[in-house]
């Protein structure tokens, strides 16, 4: 509503979580889709010219679970301070969840200019059902956006961010974090583990924060769709990027599927992945290439006995 018109230019990470382009798209955005490799949004492809709003999900990239590097997060916002350039929307959220390494600075965090509006969610850490999230914006948008949420709903209930607010005051909030990134480090660990046990050297993106990872499946392997339909048969919910509410996917070009496992136990996370593996070894043998017993067989290479030929072979 504060920034979006018919025609007004928003670039979206490519791909991107389908919510927020969905939104972009009600209000008559044009999206300029830039897309995504191992470390985030492709600032070396941002486009000329004026644009309104940059969409982007630094911290893990949704669905690709890459961390934008500090580099590329000075250049994004070197870019945002040229002539004609509105403001960075930076969704922050799972920033709850870091496993490894030391957090990146927040794109916020490194703003002296005024161009990000930070946006978090309270619902990774204590539930969706809340329906509590949170802005930081530029000064100047303080007041405008304050009259905008009022008319779309009249604020968020009261009691809800009350409590919320004294359960943060009181310290009980940080404590409840730090286990419950302990269960999620323990249950991504097992997932890892599972998935190397089961099928060696994988592929992975997202390990290093959040609640989900990528997974980018090797080529003799079944299609993210297939192999969906394969594990949901075994009782099993992984997710294609067409069915995991992603904007652009089909121009994403490796073949991935999407493992969440923050509310799952260690020990259903190993069963799954079990199944998984049953089902792709069926898969495997169905599809194996199979002589039809008509075929001739070449003929041996000339000048070559055919003894030797086939020892070769």
């Amino acid at each position: 509503r504060l920034l979006i018109r018919d025609g007004t230019r928003v670039v979206t990470e490519c791909p991107c979580y389908q919510g927020a382009a969905f939104v972009f798209e009600s209000y008559g955005a044009d999206l300029i889709p830039v897309p995504v490799d191992g470390r985030g949004i492709d600032v070396s492809k941002l486009p000329d010219g004026p644009v309104s709003l940059v969409y982007t999900t630094p911290s893990h990239q949704y669905p690709t679970g890459a961390t934008l590097p500090l580099e590329r997060r000075l250049r994004l916002l070197d870019w945002a301070a040229a002539p004609g350039r509105g403001y960075i929307l930076e969704d922050d959220y799972d920033n709850d969840f870091r496993h490894t390494g030391s957090p990146v600075t927040a794109l916020k965090g490194l703003d002296d200019r005024g161009s990000v509006i930070y946006m978090g969610t309270f619902s990774k850490c204590l539930g969706a059902g809340l329906r509590l999230g949170y802005l930081v914006v530029p000064r100047e948008l303080v007041e405008p956006a304050t009259a905008i949420k009022t008319l779309l709903d009249s604020g968020h209930p009261w009691l809800d961010q009350a409590i919320l607010a004294e359960f943060i005051n009181s310290g009980a909030f940080f404590n409840h974090l730090r286990r419950i990134r302990q269960v999620c480090r323990s249950r991504r660990d097992r997932l890892i583990d599972s998935l190397r046990k089961h099928f060696g050297s994988v592929s992975l993106s997202g390990r290093e924060g959040g609640m989900h990872v990528a997974w980018h499946l090797p080529p003799d392997f079944p299609d993210p769709a297939k192999l969906e339909e394969l594990a949901l048969a075994r009782g099993v919910g992984l997710y294609s990027l067409g069915n995991a509410y992603t904007y652009g996917w089909e121009l994403y070009e490796k073949d991935t599927v999407l493992l969440g496992y923050s509310s799952i136990s260690e020990e259903k996370i190993e069963e799954g992945i079990a199944r998984v593996a049953v089902a792709v070894a069926e898969w495997r043998r169905r599809n194996r290439p199979r002589l039809h017993p008509c075929t001739p067989l070449p003929p041996p290479t000339a000048g070559i006995p055919t003894s030797t030929a086939g020892s070769a072979h």
